[in-house]
């Protein structure tokens, strides 16, 4: 997060987290001295998915700073990356269950507070109720506006799929190397990658060649974190939607980080709750990213290619593996079709299928193209085109 600086780190042992302390009275004094005396702390994060309204509370008038939890601090970083309508309206849905609970601590200090009337003008609704209302209306409003995104997404898609491009979605853990890997395979000049978590927060579409000129859309997903909160995981699950319907997942890994076998379990785990088909889930492709910065470097497992999407090292072994998934899962087949050059073959050939190489034979009139063609497209051109 920029402008947020760590002072200071400790590891304590917790009681159960919805206990109102969350530390043994030990611990707690432990904590409590070592924040008092940091005078240049403005805030504590506690690596819990989720603090209780009191607990928070206790904890801030025992420490005198704010204190965030796993939630709140990713929500943060979303909301810093946030750069597309869709990526907005989703994180201003996983904030209404935050909003509710803030409301209720609210009241609830203000009940105490005061006494007298709590209706409005008369109206038989008291302030809070009306506050809730609001919240109700507003994430109503935000789940339309999602769903109005999700249809376009769907026919968006469906356009895809009538042009039969194969579509690659590229995910794995935060700041992996993603974006810098997509960028390499498609030369996109147009993409930045960051080396920061969550640099991608929206699913985004990015044409390639493959080395047989076959063109694909390499999809670049939002990056998976461990224990990403369950509330966010369900408000990014739409965008995640998409992955669904792709013909093959490329799983891209930091080799390099010291946690990169536990980031690749926390990938995987959040790829079997996806409820993707099984033929997508058995051929994924294991990309060991950033080999350039181990010494000497070799892979542990197999069937995983090694690369340096920076350096450019071990790109075409990716694309050529890429390659051969993609025609045995879109069952497209690499023919020579004979033509007739005075005919219109050659030009619906260009449009429906991907052109390898033409071999003319001008005595004739004719020429051997080599084409990757789907069966559908076949069928269609034999229908066309009996010869």
């Amino acid at each position: 997060l920029h402008n947020w600086t760590v002072l200071d780190k400790i590891i304590l042992s917790t009681k159960t987290p919805d206990k109102k302390f969350i530390f043994g009275k030990g611990n707690f004094q432990i904590l409590t001295e070592k924040i008092k005396g940091l005078p240049h702390i403005t805030a504590v994060f506690l690596n819990i998915e989720r603090l209780s309204p009191l607990t928070k509370k206790e904890l801030e008038d025992a420490w005198g700073v704010t204190v965030f939890d796993r939630y709140t601090v990713v929500l943060h970083i979303f909301r810093c990356n946030a750069r597309t309508k869709e990526a907005k309206l989703q994180i201003a849905l996983a904030e209404i269950p935050l909003l509710r609970t803030n409301l209720k601590n609210e009241m609830s200090h203000l009940d105490q507070q005061r006494g007298g009337s709590r209706y409005i003008m008369g109206s038989g609704e008291t302030f809070m109720e009306m506050q809730y209302r609001l919240l109700k209306e507003k994430e109503f409003k935000i789940r339309n506006a999602l769903e109005k995104l999700r249809r376009k997404r769907s026919v968006l898609r469906t356009q895809r799929e009538r042009r039969e491009f194969p579509v690659i979605s590229v995910m794995g853990y935060t700041n992996c190397g993603k974006t810098t890997l997509i960028k390499a395979l498609t030369g996109d000049e147009g993409l930045q990658p960051q080396d920061q978590l969550f640099a991608t927060l929206d699913i985004t579409a990015h044409a390639g060649y493959l080395p047989s000129h076959l063109a694909v859309i390499y999809v670049d997903t939002i990056g998976f974190l461990s224990e990403l909160p369950h509330d966010l995981i369900e408000s990014f699950s739409a965008t995640l939607e998409d992955v669904a319907y792709s013909d093959l997942i490329v799983h891209v890994r930091d080799i390099s980080h010291p946690e990169t076998v536990l980031q690749k379990a926390s990938v995987l785990s959040v790829l079997k709750n996806l409820n993707l088909p099984s033929h997508l889930l058995d051929s994924v492709v294991e990309v060991h990213n950033k080999v350039d910065l181990i010494e000497w470097y070799q892979s542990p497992e197999t069937n995983a290619i090694a690369v340096s999407a920076l350096l450019g090292y071990g790109l075409e072994e990716l694309k050529e593996e890429i390659e051969r998934i993609v025609l045995k899962t879109t069952g497209k087949r690499i023919l020579t079709i004979k033509v007739n050059l005075a005919g219109p073959q050659l030009s619906w050939l260009y449009k429906e299928a991907t052109v390898q190489e033409v071999d003319v034979m001008p005595e004739n009139g004719t020429a051997n193209v080599k084409v990757i063609i789907s069966n559908s497209a076949l069928g269609k051109y034999k229908k066309l085109f009996p010869q």
